[in-house]
């Protein structure tokens, strides 16, 4: 299963369930996800870690 077609699955679930408040929470599992990935390979991961 391909990253684009999770995404319009998801997006095709919540525009049929009318659930558009989950947007936001979803919006930022991701976000913070990404922002743990790219902590874990840069010379930032100290600072990073600090955070949580």
């Amino acid at each position: 299963m391909r990253k684009s077609e999770v995404l319009s699955q998801l997006w095709q679930f919540l525009k049929y369930r009318k659930k558009y408040w989950l947007m936001p929470i979803v919006f930022l599992l991701v976000l913070v996800g990404l922002l743990l990935v790219l902590a874990e390979k840069s010379v930032i991961a100290p600072f990073i870690y600090t955070l949580f």
